[in-house]
């Protein structure tokens, strides 16, 4: 299957793309932030630089693309039909990496948590973020 787009276009909506300050990153520091929540951005002593860090409560939480980070069983996780090969090299990496920095992040004596694209919007799912941050179990 062929791209919808030429090479041209399709390399400028890729360099487009951000590593941190993402649109569902913004609504994760809102809303937490809007709940009393305090954090650090993007501490480049921890393993993985997770994007938002709790010294308070030693918690690290990464605001995960769907698509990048591949969320199992997400209809956004997908794999692209061109440049299958490469694609899949990219995808696998970044889970790879991911796991890594999170077992990292784990001996060092961090709680790792995981908030993915398509969560970000859904209230319960958030609440229960600023639940489990605060160490607040149900």
């Amino acid at each position: 299957m062929a791209d919808i787009v030429n090479r041209a276009t399709r390399s400028r909506m890729m360099s487009g793309i951000r590593g941190k300050d993402t649109k569902p990153e913004l609504v994760v520091r809102r809303f937490l932030h809007a709940r009393g929540l305090r954090f650090r951005l993007h501490d480049r002593r921890l393993p993985g630089r997770p994007d938002l860090v709790f010294p308070q409560y030693k918690v690290a939480l990464f605001v995960h693309g769907c698509f990048w980070h591949q969320h199992a069983g997400c209809r956004y996780a997908y794999m692209p039909a061109t440049n299958q090969q490469f694609w899949q090299s990219k995808l696998r990496g970044n889970v790879v990496r991911d796991r890594l920095h999170e077992d990292k992040l784990t001996i060092e004596g961090w709680r790792v948590l995981t908030v993915w694209e398509c969560q970000v919007h859904v209230e319960s799912t958030m609440n229960e973020l600023a639940d489990t941050i605060r160490g607040i179990s149900k």
